[in-house]
């Protein structure tokens, strides 16, 4: 007979998963389209950072009021309402105008923001604590999986119907399955609690909550390193492999799928490592080690080297640049006060994102002053090592308690 209960994790979990990689494609499309957007509206591809930063700004905002608004309307509402904001964004997006290209960019943060913090809520509530990495981690695949959908279908997308064909096909994906979501919400969405008030110190709870808890605090920080890598992979890679490199378009695109691909191995083999006796702390610290050295790869490529040893470099740095986030969020949904999983994911989320605001316009800065992204590759390799040390000595800090 078949148990209720992992009957209703799996559920959350797929629909979690769905929601997540439809949002994070959402935020990608323009990423994988830079060159041309860039032209098209005039500007610099190197500005696509300010752009990162502008969708990061309306995400940390929407994280911190993910708890609250998760607790009155519901996982299932929020991630809807979510999805549509994203929709809206990317259409908005779709007007040749620097303005209206930021203002989308605004829209699609503040419907990415709380999708984490909801998924969270839905997946601490029905997750067994010795399957929290690896579920989370399962569920944090959407992430890479949407930057692999991003990077294999835009490119196509965009030579078939122009750019602006390609954001409204990425917002119509955003719709049907905030749709196709909905047969789900009176089931996942029944602990809501309607009559909860909406406050502005909503907003400060969530860090009021991490900054109270060290643990808490100390797993924010490096993810605040961590989320800047994660991005300037993600973000600036395209852009990198056809201005360093001389990749087309379709090739460098496929580049980024590949350290997408990565990233959903890498997210499932840390989340069944960190559960199966290495433990979260070493494997964030292991995690950082081998970004740091990925990222110095990175910035060493050159146009001698066999495209199948530069996608080998790539598949290992999006296995740790975008693999950590599962372990990480299942280590805070554990250290967070009870019932309150939801709140504390916000709070560190806001920090995550503000490494995300601020990280990749000074790569951009860093990489434009020195004439080169392989510089704001090489320097990002010193913060990441600084995160691993961090973590190491936390833990042998917490042993020796």
């Amino acid at each position: 007979m078949t148990d209720p209960g992992a009957r209703s994790n799996w559920l959350a979990l797929a629909v979690t998963l769905a929601i997540q990689a439809l949002a994070s494609m959402a935020v990608l499309t323009a990423a994988v389209m830079a060159p041309v957007v860039a032209k098209a509206l005039g500007v610099s591809p190197t500005y696509l950072g300010l752009y990162i930063a502008i969708v990061y700004v309306g995400a940390m905002v929407a994280s911190l009021a993910a708890g609250a608004a998760v607790a009155r309307f519901g996982a299932i509402r929020v991630s809807q309402a979510g999805l549509l904001l994203c929709a809206a964004g990317l259409l908005l997006c779709m007007l040749p105008s620097v303005w209206t290209f930021a203002l989308g960019g605004l829209l699609i943060g503040l419907g990415y923001g709380p999708i984490t913090p909801a998924s969270s809520w839905l997946l601490a509530l029905t997750t067994l604590p010795h399957r929290m990495s690896l579920v989370f981690s399962i569920k944090q695949t959407g992430v890479p999986v949407g930057g692999m959908l991003a990077g294999a279908l835009v490119p196509t997308m965009l030579l078939l119907s122009g750019w602006q064909g390609a954001l409204a096909a990425v917002a119509a994906a955003n719709v049907l399955c905030a749709l196709g979501a909905q047969p789900l919400r009176a089931q996942l969405d029944a602990d809501r609690e309607p009559g909860k008030p909406l406050k502005l110190g909503n907003l400060v709870q969530p860090i009021r909550v991490v900054l109270s808890q060290r643990p808490l605090a100390t797993l924010a920080a490096c993810s605040f390193v961590f989320s800047t890598a994660q991005l300037v992979l993600t973000g600036y890679l395209v852009t990198y492999l056809s201005q360093v490199m001389a990749y087309g378009l379709v090739t460098a695109g496929l580049a980024l799928s590949v350290a997408q691909i990565g990233g959903i191995g890498g997210r499932i083999v840390w989340g069944y490592v960190a559960d199966r006796g290495l433990g979260a702390n070493r494997t964030l610290a292991a995690l950082a080690f081998i970004m740091a050295a990925s990222s110095l790869a990175t910035a060493l490529l050159n146009t001698g080297m066999p495209t199948l040893l530069v996608f080998a470099i790539l598949f290992v740095f999006g296995a740790s640049a975008t693999g950590w986030n599962g372990v990480y969020l299942a280590e805070v949904a554990r250290r967070a006060p009870p019932g309150m999983a939801g709140i504390a994911t916000g709070g560190t989320l806001a920090i995550t994102f503000l490494g995300v605001v601020l990280g990749p316009p000074v790569f951009g800065a860093v990489s434009a002053a020195m004439g080169s992204f392989r510089y704001g590759y090489a320097a990002l390799t010193l913060p990441v090592l600084l995160c691993g040390i961090v973590l190491v000595r936390n833990r042998k800090e917490r042993l020796a308690a």
